[in-house]
């Protein structure tokens, strides 16, 4: 077990699990799309695209009752076994499951490790069943030569109760086999659908990135990232334990946004998460138009849903409603970062990655964010990192740059925590939720070292999920679990309002009443208590009595509308400790009301009939109703004085906005169009009374094809010797696919009619070579049978070749401080990768002629640079091995050590 230094010794580890020794990681190079091809074939170097983590990764660890559930894939490189592993933490067994299913690599290549194809994991607490979907990015029938038909799903799933079956049941056995069509045999546990039914299997493809969640009674949800990075949306589904199936998905977002009426089509580089009681949503946007000044992504976006399932009723930060599924990003956007950087030329601004959010228990909604300068090396180099919180109650954002930067932020309680590795030790900083104002309160020391983890936060401990830094393609995985010391319940302040539940009727004139509020810990106080009204904050009283509503604020309690409210009252100790109580009021109607039969409609474009009859009545005895107005869009449709309040019937089939079903209609001249439109309906009774209600009526144009770019953005070197792209096309069932044209900089390259839609391969070797120095913009056009026609762009920089190529390469050894002559090779290469880790570069001992000045250039990605203008620097950030030495001054000598 680590020992501990840390600011406050309360936060400890209790606990230090090795669940394995044979996690597997990717310990070889690190490809980019012109050398992927050629990838190293021994068993003992594992190269990869995009990162080396793939154990101890995503959505990997989770909590049951007094079990903790870890999913990894089992080393070393001709294994890579999907592994479930359950940690019993009353007997200390760790049981381990090993599924037939093998990691499938970079788009079906074993050699290359993809570790963005992450193994998702859920236990339902409702009836103890497990659920894991993995090992995809965003696959499905046709693309990457067909190698994932009807495999471009994974899912698999156990029968009930296995969560807690004692440890000599926890085998293969419990989870249930694939019997489909399209079995792979009769040792296939990967299902191509969760819903049971193959009919739905388009409904699952192209998905990426899966993250469970438990809502408060216990209903497992789902999210993945569909589409790509510049035209992508969120989907949603839910688990019914009662019938054993998933829904089918249901989107956040819309992809082709363009095709909704919006400016642009966009993607969504963030998180959907079940936090405080909601499904939430924040994200930064990475927009389609490739000539604004962001580089990447730009904007801080959120939203929440008062569906207890995400089903609708979304909102923005404010309480606004938004359209669901949405389609303008902006009517959830609440900053730019961006703005903090004052360059205005395309592409200046570089926002990816130290993003993430959270909500305390109490509502305090935190963001962080950072944004830079895209070119490093301008004189006027900029670079911030944000923290933008809403504490509890408040309306706006304050935004900080006091803040170090961080790549997640987590919630326990009324805390904020970040939590990470420090030269690969465990730490934890903490601050109140609702502040800027963060401590370190645990720092590890131990010889162990860690190269990366994922958290996982559950009833005051921390569950974090470590593998252990090494070099070869078998790594030790660790569950450690740290007491996060939340105050126990025993000592937070007891609250009581007078009563659980009162009663008044609408228009209510008066309303008072007094909490009381104590501590049952000797010696401490109460120091103030805070009223919330539907999580809406009231007022907060620092004296008892407690009251609100009296003499002096006699209306901050007035004018709630009809229906059930919850007021709560959250109370603060002189130790800062919270304790809340809650009470609900019933505001009986008396205003007449009007219903829609349905709160939302969905029709296509052209409808022929929309006839909507309203529900209207009174809740006062004697009262009558004496009209029903409809509007659309705000304007005025007419007043129906009689029942049955009907509109859209066959004498006025227009004024719904319908096409009309008979001869006799004739033509509408002013049908509805695609997009949303708003119903409303007010009513009024004999005694003058109103109320009203909404409907929205999405109106969806014709089908589209939509096509995106397998490849995200991709960054070259002057001079490269080989560039492949592939589109992703998809159309409405019965149409085909007509063609996919390839531009670069508006210029036709070559049309493709059959799938793979791929260019710069085979006979096409040479199409997109060539290209000059800077950004040059790919777009993808397709057209289907009906002639519909769909479009997507990514951006290709083609940097400048820096300094000469490598005459030699030196070999430097780890954590060494050693002399280097340039006439002896002007290459040097770390036997691990700079990731992480520290650079220092001194002037040479040797030889003390001259002092070098100059940069070291990564080989593999020019970007990645650092700069050398004294005789001592020490430099983070950098990756890659291999980096060659240009010196600005003509000095051959210099001194380097990695760490």
């Amino acid at each position: 077990m680590f020992g501990v230094a840390s600011a406050n010794a309360a936060v400890t580890l209790e606990q230090q699990i090795k669940i394995t020794d044979e996690g597997l990681y990717f310990n070889g190079f690190n490809h980019d799309y012109g050398t992927v091809s050629n990838p190293d074939t021994s068993a003992d170097t594992y190269d990869y695209f995009f990162g080396p983590q793939i154990s101890a990764h995503g959505d990997s660890v989770k909590t049951y009752k007094h079990y903790v559930f870890t999913t990894w894939y089992k080393g070393g490189k001709d294994n890579r076994h999907v592994m479930l592993s359950r940690l019993n933490t009353q007997t200390g067994v760790v049981k381990h499951i090993e599924f037939p299913h093998q990691h499938t690599g970079f788009r079906g290549d074993p050699l290359v490790g993809e570790s963005h194809n992450t193994i998702g994991l859920a236990v339902s607490p409702i009836d103890g069943t497990i659920h894991m979907v993995y090992d995809m990015h965003g696959y499905n029938d046709t693309n990457h030569g067909g190698k994932f038909k009807d495999d471009y799903f994974r899912y698999s799933y156990s029968v009930p109760g296995t969560a807690e079956v004692s440890d000599s049941q926890f085998t293969l056995s419990k989870f249930v086999k694939d019997t489909s069509s399209v079995s792979q045999g009769s040792d296939d546990y990967k299902h191509l659908t969760m819903t049971g039914s193959l009919a739905d299997k388009s409904n699952f493809a192209s998905l990426t990135y899966p993250t469970f969640f438990t809502n408060t009674d216990g209903t497992l949800l789902l999210y993945m990232r569909s589409g790509g990075n510049n035209n992508g949306g969120y989907v949603f589904n839910k688990y019914d334990a009662s019938t054993k199936k998933w829904s089918k998905f249901t989107k956040f977002n819309v992809v082709s946004a363009k095709n909704y009426g919006n400016a642009y089509n966009w993607g969504l580089y963030g998180h959907m998460k079940y936090v405080n009681g909601k499904l939430r949503v924040g994200f930064q946007q990475r927009s389609s138009d490739n000539n604004d000044r962001f580089k990447y992504q730009n904007g801080l976006y959120y939203a929440y849903s008062d569906h207890p399932e995400g089903f609708g009723s979304w909102k923005n930060h404010q309480g606004q409603s938004m359209t669901f599924p949405l389609v303008n990003s902006d009517e959830i956007k609440f900053y730019e970062p961006g703005d903090l950087i004052s360059h205005t030329e395309a592409n200046s601004v570089y926002i990816s990655g130290y993003f993430d959010w959270t909500v305390t228990a109490k509502g305090d909604l935190h963001m962080i964010s950072a944004a830079r300068s895209s070119d490093r090396n301008r004189a006027d180099y900029q670079e911030v990192y944000l923290h933008s919180y809403k504490p509890a109650g408040a309306s706006d954002f304050i935004h900080s740059t006091d803040f170090a930067g961080a790549t997640n932020i987590y919630t326990s309680g009324d805390n904020i925590y970040i939590i990470g590795l420090d030269n690969g030790q465990p730490y934890v900083e903490k601050a109140a939720g609702g502040t800027n104002d963060f401590t370190r309160v645990y720092q590890a020391d131990d010889d162990l070292v860690f190269k990366h983890g994922r958290v996982h936060i559950a009833n005051g401990k921390l569950y974090y999920y470590l593998q252990e830094k090494g070099t070869t393609t078998t790594q030790p995985l660790y569950l450690q679990i740290i007491d996060l010391d939340l105050d126990g319940a025993g000592n937070q302040p007891v609250v009581s309002f007078p009563q659980s539940s009162m009663t008044v009727e609408e228009g209510y004139q008066q309303l008072s009443f007094k909490v009381a509020a104590s501590s049952p810990v000797a010696g401490r106080t109460i120091s103030k208590v805070d009223l919330y009204v539907d999580d809406n904050f009231i007022r907060t009283d620092s004296a008892d009595p407690f009251v609100w509503g009296h003499n002096s604020k006699p209306t901050e309690l007035l004018g709630l509308a009809a229906g059930t409210h919850t007021f709560k009252a959250v109370a603060t100790d002189s130790e800062g400790v919270t304790g809340e109580s809650t009470m609900t009021l019933e505001v009986t109607a008396t205003k007449p009301t009007v219903a829609f039969p349905q709160s939302s409609m969905t029709v296509d474009e052209g409808y022929e009939k929309l006839a909507i009859t309203l529900d209207a009545a009174t809740p006062v005895a004697g009262r009558t109703i004496e009209s029903v107005t409809l509007f659309i869009n705000g304007e005025e449709v007419r007043t129906d004085t009689s029942l049955p309040y009907l509109f859209g019937h066959s004498s006025k089939p227009h004024e719904t906005g319908a096409m009309g079903w008979e001869e006799s209609h004739g033509i509408n001249p002013n049908p509805l169009t695609a997009g949303t439109h708003i119903f409303k309906a007010v009513v009024v009774d004999s005694a003058g009374a109103q109320g009203e209600a909404q409907m929205t009526l999405t109106v969806v144009g014709s089908s589209v094809p939509t096509v995106n770019f397998v490849e995200s953005d991709i960054e070259l070197t002057e001079g490269y010797e080989s560039l492949s792209v592939t589109a992703d096309v998809t159309t409405p069932e019965s149409v085909d696919v007509v063609s996919v044209a390839l531009y670069i900089n508006d210029t036709l390259i070559r049309e493709e009619y059959e799938a793979p839609y791929t260019w710069g391969l085979g006979a096409f070797t040479h199409e997109l070579l060539g290209l000059t120095v800077g950004s040059h913009t790919f777009k993808a056009v397709v057209m289907d049978s009906n002639n519909n026609t769909s479009e997507t762009t990514m951006m290709v920089d083609v940097a400048a070749q820096t300094g000469a190529s490598c005459t030699a390469t030196q070999n430097i050894s780890w954590d060494t401080r050693t002399e280097v002559e340039l006439a002896s090779g002007n290459c040097i290469s770390f036997a691990s990768d700079l990731a992480g880790e520290v650079l220092q570069a001194w002037d040479s001992d040797d030889n003390t002629s001259c002092d070098f000045r100059g940069e070291i250039i990564s080989t593999t990605n020019p970007a990645v640079s650092a700069v050398v203008t004294s005789n001592y620097q020490s430099f983070t950030g950098l990756s890659g091995t291999n980096f060659k030495l240009v010196p600005t001054n003509g000095c051959q000598y210099i001194k380097v050590r990695a760490y």
